[in-house]
């Protein structure tokens, strides 16, 4: 494992994080930060300032410009004295697309990581999870594939007091689209309606994500066309079928949930903090309408962390399963008394 590399000697904002699998990234204080990837160079010009970010309440606007100005101070969860602490000024870091990568999109932004896009991000998060899954003892793999079911194979019997929708998700390999639609058409012409023989048809011969392998394979469809499989979206409610979205277009694995994030985390030896703003309608105050989830890697932190912005306007809803990218700057300037959030350490 890489050790995080700290000279007592060296202010805050000279601080160098580096690891054997990662490129050295040199923290400036300077708004342009420079990040040496060896065989290339790439320049973030300052970002947009939160007045410009579209979709927030003056309250979420006004905290979030706290952590701009005051700064966030960041300790390694081993919190002693070889390790730095950093305190980041966070900028929003411009909209991404909402093509169904925007956590992988995000995430390169945040990083900023000119030397893979956002479908090999996925990759390598997909190839992580089914390493680590292997080597986990059978109660920890028990406990992730009940996990995975309830996300995306969800007991339709139950949990309709927290949900209004449940969705089941399906996988249906793109070669097998024809023969599906086949199938569907003998059911209609034997009398079924359409939409109940095309449930039929997908729950009986697409694969249910369930577990492990299921879900690294949903998690690879990154709306290529290399893609193996499509992504077929049972949708209910309490009173039965609601709608079916059977993706001709062949979209993107869209939802980054827990599991993702930790594998990506795991990936690059860093912590992500995934930033939520809650509006007035979230019925939370000022002071509480912004808060961080914290998702540690699974190896040793050898990185900073980066961070992620999920917005909206109440509770449930809030960023929906939209990631946009925040750009930490580092800054000796700030004072570590006076920061608007403390990260990390016990």
């Amino acid at each position: 494992m890489g050790k995080l590399l700290c000279d007592s000697t060296t202010t805050v904002a000279e601080t160098t994080f580096q690891t054997p699998t990662s490129p050295i990234v040199h923290w400036r204080d300077d708004p342009k930060v420079t990040v040496d990837n060896s065989e290339q160079t790439l320049t973030i010009s300052e970002q947009t300032t939160w007045e410009d970010v579209i979709g927030l309440e003056d309250q979420q606007r006004r905290h979030l410009q706290r952590l701009q100005s005051k700064g966030v101070l960041w300790k390694h969860p081993k919190n002693d004295e070889s390790y730095p602490v950093v305190v980041f000024k966070l900028s929003h870091g411009g909209d991404v697309s909402a093509d169904g990568n925007c956590l992988f999109t995000a995430s390169q932004r945040a990083m900023v990581a000119s030397e893979m896009d956002a479908r090999e991000l996925r990759r390598r998060t997909a190839r992580r999870f089914v390493e680590d899954f292997g080597s986990v003892s059978g109660e920890e793999r028990e406990a992730i594939n009940n996990a995975i079911k309830h996300m995306y194979s969800p007991d339709l019997k139950n949990g309709w007091g927290i949900h209004v929708v449940q969705e089941v998700k399906l996988l249906a390999k793109k070669e097998d689209r024809v023969a599906l639609d086949s199938a569907i058409d003998e059911l209609v012409l034997l009398g079924m309606q359409r939409e109940m023989a095309a449930e039929s048809i997908y729950k009986e011969r697409c694969m249910a994500v369930n577990d492990g392998p299921s879900w690294a394979k949903y998690m690879s469809i990154s709306g290529s066309h290399d893609d193996e499989y499509d992504i077929i979206t049972l949708q209910y409610t309490e009173e039965g079928l609601l709608y079916i979205d059977e993706n001709r277009k062949g979209h993107a694995a869209a939802f980054g949930d827990d599991i993702a994030i930790e594998c990506l985390a795991t990936e690059f030896k860093r912590e992500i903090y995934v930033v939520q703003a809650h509006g007035s309608d979230g019925m939370v105050d000022e002071e509480n309408c912004v808060f961080f989830l914290p998702h540690r890697p699974r190896s040793e932190i050898c990185e900073p962390p980066f961070f992620l912005f999920m917005k909206g306007t109440g509770w449930c809803g809030a960023g929906a399963d939209h990631y946009e990218p925040l750009i930490a700057h580092p800054s000796s300037h700030l004072s570590q008394e006076k920061v608007a959030v403390v990260l990390g350490g016990h």
